[in-house]
C-alpha cells in the first residue's frame, strides 16, 4: 500500500469502507477503520478524500463499476446478445454489492439530497456507461447518448427495487429488470417504425398524428 499513489489508493480504501458503513455511516470514522484494515496511515486516508463522505461514496461506486466490467469479461458474456449483456451487466453490478446493501442504501440517501443530485447524476451516467462498455458498445453518434440515458433509467429503477427486495435470490428484482428491458425493446421497435423511409416519404409519426385528427376514409 505504501507504494500506491492516491489515485490508486482511493478505490481500495472506498471499497474497504463498505463493511464499516452499517455501523459508522459514510463517515471519517468508517474511512479510518478501513485504513486500519489495509494498513494505511490515517493521515494518508484523510488526504485521499478531501471531499468527505460524498468523495468516498463516489470512489466506491466507480470501483464497483470497474469490478462489474472485469467480471463481465468472459467468453460466456461476450457470446450473449446485446439485450442479454445489458441485463447481465446490471445484474452482476447489483449482485456484487449484495453483501453491502445497507451501505448502498445509505449512499443513495446521501446522494438524494438536493446538494448532491448533480454528483448522483454523474455517477449514474458513469454506471450506465460502464454497462454499455461491458456490452461492447462502439456507438459514436447520438445513439451513444440515448443508449446510456436508457441504461441509466433502467439501472436506477432496478436499483431502488433491489434495495427493498426481500424475495429469495432477489427474484422480484430480476423479474422487474426483465420487464423494464422488454419495455425498452418494444419502445425501440415502435420508434424504428416512425423513422422516415429511404424514398423520402413523410415520417410515419406525421401520418399517424394526421390520421388522429382527420381519419382516412374507411378507418
Amino acid at each position: 500500500m505504501d507504494d500506491l499513489t492516491l489515485d490508486e489508493l482511493r478505490p481500495k480504501l472506498a471499497t474497504a469502507t463498505l463493511p464499516h458503513v452499517p455501523f459508522d455511516g459514510w463517515t471519517t470514522k468508517a474511512l479510518l477503520a478501513a485504513a486500519a484494515d489495509l494498513g494505511v496511515d490515517a493521515d494518508v486516508a484523510k488526504l485521499a478524500f478531501p471531499g468527505g463522505p460524498t468523495a468516498i461514496i463516489a470512489a466506491a461506486i466507480r470501483a464497483a463499476d470497474d469490478r462489474m466490467i472485469a467480471m463481465c469479461d468472459t467468453p460466456e458474456f461476450r457470446a450473449m446478445k446485446v439485450r442479454e449483456k445489458v441485463r447481465e451487466a446490471i445484474r452482476t453490478r447489483l449482485m456484487a454489492e449484495a453483501p453491502h446493501r445497507e451501505a448502498v442504501r445509505r449512499a443513495a440517501a446521501i446522494l438524494s439530497l438536493p446538494l448532491n443530485m448533480p454528483l448522483a447524476a454523474r455517477l449514474t451516467w458513469g454506471t450506465a456507461d460502464a454497462v454499455w462498455y461491458a456490452a461492447g458498445d462502439t456507438a459514436t453518434d447520438l445513439n451513444w447518448y440515448s443508449k446510456r440515458a436508457i441504461a441509466a433509467a433502467v439501472y436506477t429503477a432496478t436499483l431502488f427495487v433491489w434495495m427493498a427486495d426481500e424475495s429469495e435470490d432477489f427474484a422480484d428484482t430480476w423479474a422487474f429488470l426483465d420487464r423494464r428491458i422488454a419495455g425498452v425493446m418494444r419502445f425501440e421497435t415502435w420508434k424504428a417504425q416512425l423513422r422516415p423511409k429511404q424514398d423520402g416519404a413523410r415520417p410515419s409519426l406525421v401520418r399517424f398524428l394526421g390520421r388522429l385528427r382527420y381519419p382516412a376514409v374507411g378507418d
